[in-house]
C-alpha cells in the first residue's frame, strides 16, 4: 500500500482539533498511541445563542478530546509507516484519470503513479473529486469559511481551560464561534456559511478575528492577545456528503467527500471512519461495499445534522429556544450533550426534548420533515 501526501511532516493543518470521545472505542489503537502527544479531555460545554441566552453543560465523562493536528497527523503517519505503508511526502497531485484496470494520478512535478484502486483524502478542494467529475464545486451555501488561530497559551488563553465555549448564530449570523483549549495552545475562531459571509459584505477575515478576540477578552472568556502569525482561514464542507463518493476504482473520504457534521463541524472522526471503511472495501476488491457501509454507520447522523443546521440557522430565535430548553430541563441538557458526543441519534434526542419541551421538539421535527421533502439543494449534494 502506498500513501501520497503533498505535505512534508510535521506540518500545520488548520482545524479546531476537537474529536468526540467515541473515536477511542471506534479505533481502539488510539488510546495507547495518544500518550505520545499532548492532549486534553474536556467535559464542560458552554453553549450560547444569538440573544446571549446560554447554558453550561457538564457531561458525566469527558465529552471531547482536544489535539493539535500538527501532532496528531504526524502520529497517524508514524503509525501507518510502522504498519508497513510506503509513504511518499511532498507529492502534490495535479491530475487523476480512471482507466479500465487502474487509476493513474499525476504529480505537479511530473511524476505519475498507478494503482488498482485509489482512496482520495485530499480535502475540501479535492483535485481527484474534480478531475473525475464527482464534485463540480461546492455551492457557497454548503461550505463554511472558518477563521481561526491556534495560539500558545503564553500569548492567548482561555480563562476556563476545562471548557469548550461555543456560540451558534454568533451575533445573528449563519455560523458559529468557538474557544477550544488545548494542552499548551488555544484554538479561537469564527465560522460563517460562505454565502452569508459574502452577502453581508463582512470585514476581512483577520479583522473579524481580532474583533472577536477583543469581545471575548472584554467578557472575561479570554486573556491575552490575538496572534496574526497563527491565524489560518479555511473552508469546511457543512452541507452533507456528495451525491457520489465512489467510482469503479476511486473512493472519496473525509472532507473530499463532504463527510463533516453540519452542526458541530467535526470532521476528524468522520474522516477516520470513512478512511477505515474505504480501506476495508478496497481490500475485499468490492468498492461498492464502501457506499453501503458508510451509509449504515454515519449516513443518518450526517443527514440529520444538516437538516437541524438548516432549521437553526434559518432563524436565530430557534437557537435560543433550544438553549433555553437545555438550561431549564436537565433531561434536555443531557440529550444535547450526548447528541453532540455522537452517543445518541437525532431521533433519540428529539424524543427527549419532546417530553420536556414539546414546542421546541415539534418545531425541530417539522423542520426535519420539510428538509427531507425538499431533498438536495444542489445537484452534487444529497442529504441521506
Amino acid at each position: 500500500m502506498r500513501l501520497l501526501d503533498k505535505a512534508i511532516y510535521p506540518r500545520h493543518k488548520p482545524c479546531g482539533g476537537a474529536i468526540s470521545m467515541r473515536a477511542l472505542s471506534r479505533f481502539p489503537f488510539l488510546e495507547d498511541a495518544l500518550r505520545r502527544i499532548p492532549t486534553r479531555h474536556l467535559s464542560k460545554l458552554y453553549l450560547e445563542g444569538p440573544s446571549g441566552a446560554s447554558v453550561l453543560l457538564t457531561s458525566y465523562r469527558p465529552a471531547a478530546l482536544m489535539i493539535r493536528r500538527i501532532e496528531f497527523d504526524h502520529l497517524l503517519l508514524d503509525l501507518a509507516r510502522a504498519a508497513g505503508v510506503d509513504i511518499l511526502e511532498g507529492v502534490e497531485i495535479g491530475g487523476a484519470e480512471e482507466r479500465e484496470h487502474e487509476v493513474r494520478v499525476r504529480a505537479r512535478d511530473g511524476r505519475e503513479f498507478a494503482a488498482p484502486h485509489l482512496v482520495a483524502a485530499d480535502g475540501v478542494n479535492s483535485v481527484v473529486a474534480r478531475r473525475l467529475g464527482l464534485n463540480r464545486g461546492w455551492p457557497s451555501t454548503r461550505v463554511a469559511l472558518d477563521m481561526m488561530e491556534e495560539t500558545p497559551i503564553r500569548t492567548l488563553r482561555s480563562v476556563d481551560p476545562e471548557m469548550l465555549w461555543v456560540a451558534y448564530g454568533y451575533q445573528g449570523s449563519e455560523g458559529y464561534a468557538y474557544v477550544f483549549p488545548k494542552a499548551a495552545h488555544v484554538n479561537v475562531g469564527i465560522g460563517y456559511v460562505l454565502e452569508w459571509y459574502k452577502s453581508q459584505g463582512a470585514d476581512r477575515p483577520y479583522e473579524l478575528q481580532q474583533a472577536f478576540v477583543q469581545t471575548l477578552r472584554a467578557r472575561g472568556v479570554l486573556d491575552g492577545s490575538s496572534n496574526r502569525e497563527t491565524f489560518t482561514p479555511f473552508l469546511i464542507p457543512v452541507g452533507g456528503p456528495l451525491r457520489r463518493v465512489i467510482t469503479r476504482r476511486v473512493a472519496l473520504v473525509g472532507d473530499a467527500g463532504g463527510f463533516v457534521n453540519g452542526i458541530t463541524a467535526e470532521g476528524i472522526y468522520y474522516a477516520m471512519v470513512t478512511g477505515d471503511l474505504a480501506a476495508r472495501a478496497v481490500l475485499t476488491g468490492e468498492l461498492a461495499r464502501y457506499e453501503r457501509s458508510w451509509r449504515a454507520e454515519i449516513g443518518a447522523e450526517l443527514r440529520d445534522a444538516v437538516l437541524v443546521q438548516r432549521y437553526l440557522f434559518g432563524a436565530p430565535a430557534r437557537i435560543d429556544d433550544v438553549i433555553r430548553a437545555a438550561r431549564e430541563r436537565p433531561t434536555v441538557a443531557d440529550r444535547v450533550v450526548r447528541y453532540a458526543m455522537g452517543e445518541v441519534s437525532y431521533q433519540a434526542a428529539r424524543r427527549a426534548v419532546l417530553r420536556e419541551a414539546p414546542g421546541v421538539a415539534l418545531r425541530l421535527m417539522a423542520a426535519w420533515l420539510r428538509g427531507k421533502a425538499r431533498g438536495p439543494a444542489h445537484a452534487d449534494v444529497v442529504y441521506r
